[in-house]
């Protein structure tokens, strides 16, 4: 009688079991395509601030860093502000035979969605001290987070060559 009550409650068990793990399972997937999404307009954002840098739009450049950023740029000291940010973009970038893009590689998204990471590689080319040109290429990595009015802005980015 015993096993008989257990094959019943197993049938309905069962079931159930099933169909809440696929419960949880769908419910994993769309959170997942969330964080995905997220990761992907991260990205975008993370290029479209390169094509900023080709354009030499100091001003539009600033923008994508937040108010206390702090950046990271080789053998410099740590550039403080976005004010501070731009000054040194623009100091950076000033000689017209200087151009610099990047382009992301890898974008995450915490589960949190406020806080986010890219990482890529970046090009750089100048007019060397002999006249002739020199490209130089490197890998950065660029930390994020959402301000007040939910828009991703850069709180941390460094960035160093691949060459000795």
């Amino acid at each position: 009688m015993f096993a008989m009550e257990i094959m019943k409650l197993s049938r309905t068990l069962i079931p159930t079991f099933i169909l809440g793990l696929f419960a949880v399972l769908a419910i994993g997937s769309v959170f997942a395509a969330e964080l995905n999404k997220a990761a992907k307009e991260l990205a975008k954002l993370d290029d479209e601030w390169s094509a900023c840098s080709v354009k030499k739009d100091f001003d539009a450049l600033a923008s994508y860093y937040a108010d206390d950023a702090r950046v990271y740029p080789p053998n410099e000291a740590i550039v403080v502000g976005r004010e501070a940010a731009k000054k040194m973009w623009a100091t950076a970038l000033a000689d017209p035979s200087v151009s610099l893009s990047w382009k992301t590689v890898t974008a995450e998204v915490a589960k949190s969605g406020d806080f986010g990471v890219t990482a890529g590689t970046y090009l750089l080319s100048f007019k060397g001290a002999d006249g002739k040109m020199v490209t130089e290429h490197g890998k950065y990595l660029c930390v994020w987070k959402k301000d007040a009015q939910g828009k991703w802005k850069s709180i941390h980015d460094t960035w160093n060559s691949d060459s000795k």
